[in-house]
């Protein structure tokens, strides 16, 4: 694939001592997204000390090891909720929650139901290669039925899990996908989910070169298809394009804007100051735990 990629990635490129191997399989799709994601900060303009990754447990959880921005590896499934605090103590950082389908769908499935009604301004970032691919390949909530893994020799018989449908029947606040060979439709998709004021969810479909031998590079491109006559602000318009499974559609589905959860939080009513650059204030903890009005 020839693309331009712009000036300013190599801020985001890693500056540890010693090995700068990356833990993935060859011809992984967490290496496409990793240059989708730096490519995206990079053209926002946005320095690492900006940016902070949060993620769960598994291969696309390994991100924040890859990009040179501040990161933090947290519990599997537990990416959205700890990059809530991160938002809400600074408002000011770029946050974004990553992880894969099973991470963010399954051990972290309520997070995400809550997430969308809290609204926090986050960006999720869903690596959806339709299996578990950090411990070899069993099925992932978005498994296709049929398929034969490791855990079911038998073929999956449960239904898929539709992400998107879900998302966009509890009105979130944006809701895109992407397939990650699209480079130059990708970045931009995330730019614009980065930019978006409140909680964004942008489904990226890739291949596991190494456990799922049915959803390929080659079939991706041959079951999907962009979204080019598609209001993103018809949500009735966007739950039926995300019932569509066969060509399935990319780009963004739905958009509403309304208030974040930090807008909302009492703390910044009357002072805007981040909470982390705030002096603490112990008299006011004592005055909370005796039962005081603050």
């Amino acid at each position: 694939m020839n693309v331009q990629l712009p000036t300013g990635r190599e801020l985001f490129e890693p500056k540890r001592p010693g090995s700068q191997d990356i833990a993935w399989c060859p011809g992984c799709g967490n290496f496409g997204i990793r240059n989708i994601l730096i490519s995206a900060l990079a053209e926002l303009g946005l320095k690492p000390n900006q940016v902070a990754i949060i993620s769960g447990i598994g291969q696309a959880a390994k991100m924040p090891h890859y990009i040179n921005v501040n990161g933090y590896h947290t519990l599997h499934g537990r990416a959205i909720p700890i990059a809530t605090g991160v938002k809400a103590s600074n408002p000011e950082l770029t946050v974004i929650a990553e992880g894969g389908d099973g991470d963010m769908y399954a051990e972290g499935g309520n997070h995400l139901l809550h997430a969308i009604r809290r609204n926090p301004d986050i960006t999720v970032l869903i690596h959806d290669n339709q299996v578990y691919g950090l411990t070899k390949g069993q099925a992932s909530p978005t498994t296709m039925k049929g398929m034969k893994t490791p855990t079911q020799p038998w073929g999956v018989f449960e239904e898929p899990f539709n992400p998107l449908a879900l998302a966009i029947a509890l009105d979130a606040s944006f809701v895109a996908r992407t397939f990650m060979g699209y480079f130059k439709e990708s970045v931009e998709i995330i730019k614009k989910a980065i930019q978006h004021k409140g909680l964004t969810i942008v489904d990226i479909l890739h291949p596991c070169v190494s456990f799922n031998k049915v959803n390929t590079y080659a079939w991706y491109r041959e079951h999907t298809y962009w979204m080019d006559d598609h209001d993103p602000y018809d949500r009735e318009a966007a739950f039926r394009r995300a019932l569509e499974s066969d060509p399935l559609p990319l780009g963004i589905f739905y958009i509403h804007e309304k208030p974040t959860f930090e807008e909302q939080v009492p703390a910044y009513k009357k002072d805007k100051t981040p909470l982390w650059k705030r002096e603490p204030k112990p008299e006011l903890v004592k005055k909370f735990f005796e039962g005081k009005k603050l």
